[in-house]
């Protein structure tokens, strides 16, 4: 199995990449955001390894 790094997206990078969208939004809900997604893959990862 091969083993990718691991990249975490920064609050700020968020931020950047959802302006180039026409998206406005806080650090806060960028840090917000960010949280949720990696409680999703948590559990996305947790649903693979049941099978």
């Amino acid at each position: 199995m091969r083993h990718l790094p691991i990249e975490r997206i920064t609050p700020e990078k968020l931020m950047e990449m959802l302006k180039k969208k026409g998206v406005k939004m806080s650090i806060n809900q960028t840090k917000e955001i960010l949280d949720l997604l990696y409680i999703l893959a948590i559990l996305e990862v947790e649903q693979v390894l049941k099978r």
